[in-house]
């Protein structure tokens, strides 16, 4: 009879508790079980003793005997000094799929012209800093000339109102 350990879930809707039992594989999860062997509550902190427990020399006992435990009771094993838990390897895990690829290539294309445009106005600043200085005499002129058309403007929307 192929044996397997694994979590049987209890507790109400919201609320999971699980047993940690020993059963035939081919019974269903919460269905009929040889024998249970811990418990675990994922409601709990996970510095908390009481979030697992664990009869560890029935499930040495198990594991010696054949039982395949379930990828999370592997987990609970490795943590008590049961069984190592081999590490796997899925290399495609972290990958982004397609879509999110191209939102970064996309967002790394416009970091890369905002870069080049400050560039661009840095060197246009250090152009224009290098040049020589125009007299300023000119533009204070320039204004100065400008200002009594401004004044004569602003009297001509006085008179209108």
């Amino acid at each position: 009879m192929a044996t397997s350990i694994r979590l049987s879930r209890g507790g109400s809707k919201k609320r999971p508790y699980y047993k940690i039992v020993v059963a035939d594989s081919r019974s269903p999860r919460d269905g009929k079980f040889i024998e249970r062997i811990g418990s675990y509550n994922p409601l709990l902190g996970k510095d908390n003793p009481e979030r697992v427990k664990l009869d560890t020399d029935r499930a040495k006992h198990w594991l010696s005997v054949g039982a395949q435990p379930t990828d999370r009771v592997a987990r609970f094993f490795d943590a008590a000094g049961v069984a190592e838990r081999a590490a796997r390897s899925n290399p495609n895990k972290g990958v982004p799929g397609k879509k999110a690829q191209e939102r970064a290539e996309d967002k790394a294309a416009k970091l890369a012209e905002a870069e080049e445009a400050k560039a661009a106005a840095a060197a246009a600043a250090a152009e224009a800093a290098a040049a020589p200085v125009v007299e300023e005499a000119p533009a204070a002129e320039a204004v100065a000339e400008e200002a009594p058309a401004a004044e004569a403007a602003a009297e001509a929307d006085e008179a209108k109102a």
